[in-house]
């Protein structure tokens, strides 16, 4: 297939910069002719998107169009980032006068950060793959645990936090959750790729954890850090005891946060990320263990995304000043958290590129 289909969707991504600047304009001077303008360059831009995309065969993989709708959604997330930090300004103004007090917060600001840059790359190489004919399972897996943590912590939040849920703007996302879990189980259902055949791994691979000193690493790291998640799952929960307050107070006030957005976040890393903790340490240390490659894919993706928004949220100006953390802790504060957001990450990287020890070995066939 050629390669034309990939870059329509990247112009088509690109071309919701000028449309959320045309139409700021437009609604802001209510004029007809630069509605007639608006409009005009809008269909111009999309039917030369089009052309590229469909020059010689369209695409057949559904997940294409999706991922193009994604893109360019995900622009407009960027754009809105940037014009509340007041970095741009004239292209989403309207919009942020009447939009979902949510997309506000320090929390909801940083998902439009990390949807904006994060997601819009996924997106893009998921796109290249489809259109290349290339497997997409291995990014697709990391966009499902990105997505699945964000869209949980953002929709929990939205219910039970200080703004309540406007019931148009939920419909909306419901709708996009919908087609995103789709997309989900429609990457789930494509085939495992893996270039080590069973047959040959070598016995080495399958040593005791004590002699693979960097598995044995990663098994020491794991007991930590599910403690850590079960901890601050603790201090959401209001947990009396002295350590939960001292640390809430001098390391991570913004765990009270009245916006509810970090109360879930605990929650969730500490129900989901808690049990997946426990399943690799026995991954880690069982041989012929096969699913470990992908679940560390799909958790490395929701650790990073919740990481990315926990930190942001928890240092930026947006929160209230007496949940942010204080300027003595925040060495300490970023250590913490930047290695519970890194390690995975080097896990399912090891997982990913030195897969023999979790195949499981098939006796070779005899020659007749």
């Amino acid at each position: 297939m050629s390669a034309s289909a990939g870059t329509g969707v990247f112009v088509l991504s690109l071309t919701s910069i000028p449309i959320c600047y045309l139409f700021n304009s437009l609604i802001y001077s209510n004029s007809a002719e630069a509605f007639f303008f608006a409009g005009c360059t809008t269909v111009v831009i999309l039917v030369i998107s089009a052309r590229f995309m469909l020059k010689k065969k369209a695409p057949v993989d559904p997940l294409f169009y999706v991922y193009a709708v994604f893109a360019f959604l995900s622009v407009v997330n960027l754009i809105i980032g940037l014009e509340q930090d007041n970095i741009i300004d004239g292209f989403v103004t309207f919009f942020l006068k009447v939009a979902d007090p949510h997309i506000k917060t320090a929390h909801g600001h940083m998902i439009s950060y990390w949807d904006g840059c994060v997601h819009y790359l996924m997106y893009l190489l998921m796109i290249a793959a489809i259109t290349w004919g290339d497997s997409y399972r291995a990014i697709g897996l990391y966009w499902v645990g990105s997505f699945l943590m964000s869209a949980i912590v953002y929709i929990l939040g939205n219910a039970v936090g200080k703004y309540g849920t406007q019931d148009g703007l939920f419909l909306l996302h419901m709708l996009y959750i919908s087609v995103s879990v789709w997309a989900c189980f429609r990457i789930f259902s494509q085939p495992s790729t893996q270039d080590v055949q069973a047959t040959s791994i070598p016995e080495a691979e399958r040593k005791s954890f004590l002699h693979r000193p960097l598995d044995l690493l990663f098994i020491i790291y794991l007991i930590p850090a599910f403690a850590f998640c079960v901890f601050r799952g603790l201090i959401v929960l209001d947990c009396s005891s002295k350590w939960c307050r001292d640390y809430t107070l001098q390391y991570e006030p913004y765990l009270k946060d009245p916006s509810a957005y970090p109360k879930v976040q605990m929650l969730m890393s500490m129900l989901y990320s808690g049990p997946y903790y426990i399943i690799t340490l026995y991954g880690l240390m069982v041989p012929g263990c096969e699913w470990m490659p992908d679940l560390t894919l799909v958790h490395s993706g929701a650790v990073a995304q919740a990481q990315f928004s926990h930190i942001g949220a928890s240092l930026h100006t947006r929160t209230p000043f007496s949940f942010r953390v204080p300027a003595a802790s925040q060495p300490v504060f970023l250590l913490v958290n930047v290695l519970y957001a890194v390690v995975p990450q080097a896990l399912c990287y090891r997982c990913r590129t030195r897969p023999a020890f979790f195949l499981k070995p098939t006796p070779d066939k005899k020659a007749e």
